[in-house]
């Protein structure tokens, strides 16, 4: 809101004297004219210095005004120049950390096939020489299988290798006559597959290793995310 200054009217003879129109020496009562004169004088001085009031108090509110809008103005576009500039530095710095980030699930990936491979290496050296001690446990895969499959009135067979088939026989020549154990070259060590009527069944080592060998790498990534 702008301010404004009272005004007060200078002495008539002031302004008479300013205007050349102060009475002679000895003179009498001012008149109507001088009065009229000087009145005019006096509103034209007092509209002047309103004038200049007003415009100097208007001039200093609108400096204010301008210089805060500016420094406004320029601290948002410094901020935004900021800003974009850190974005531009920050790019490549993001790159690297995606790339570092997947270089480390890489790795991890790595280690853990690495470490189920091994696990899957050692069970399989264990089987075997369990099997070339203890070939009859075959047979024990078989009853699982049967016990898995529905009943069947035709005859049962099992297929085997020759050389697991062979000893088999003669370990316990018993249990091998229980079914019609047949070799087939095709099937490598510790492989079994049993036919019952229509329904055939993978009962070999191989089948249930790669069954464990899932639960291990399960058990190993969910293991990772409850790290990370």
């Amino acid at each position: 809101m702008k301010q404004f200054r009272p005004y007060h009217f200078p002495p008539l003879h002031q302004v008479r004297l300013a205007n050349g129109t102060a009475p002679a020496a000895g003179s009498g009562a001012p008149t109507q004219e001088d009065w009229d004169s000087a009145l005019a004088a006096g509103y034209r001085q007092g509209q002047q210095d309103g004038y200049d009031a007003g415009f100097e108090a208007a001039r200093a509110e609108g400096y204010a005004a301008g210089q805060a809008e500016g420094l406004q103005r320029g601290l948002e576009e410094g901020r935004a120049q900021a800003l974009a500039h850190l974005d531009q530095i920050g790019k490549p710095v993001d790159a690297a950390l995606k790339a570092l980030k997947k270089l480390k699930s890489d790795f991890k990936t790595a280690q853990r096939k690495e470490v189920v491979d091994l696990v899957g290496k050692i069970a399989r050296q264990v089987i075997r020489a369990e099997l070339a001690l203890q070939p009859t446990q075959l047979l024990a895969l078989v009853d699982e299988a049967l016990a898995a499959m529905p009943p069947a009135r035709d005859a049962i067979e099992v297929l085997m290798n020759p050389e697991e088939l062979r000893r088999v026989s003669e370990l316990d020549p018993k249990r091998a006559r229980k079914w019609n154990l047949l070799a087939d070259p095709s099937l490598a060590p510790g492989e079994i597959r049993v036919k019952a009527g229509d329904h055939e069944v993978d009962a070999g080592c191989q089948g249930r290793l790669a069954a464990c060998m899932d639960q291990v790498r399960d058990a190993l990534a969910a293991t990772e995310e409850e790290n990370q």
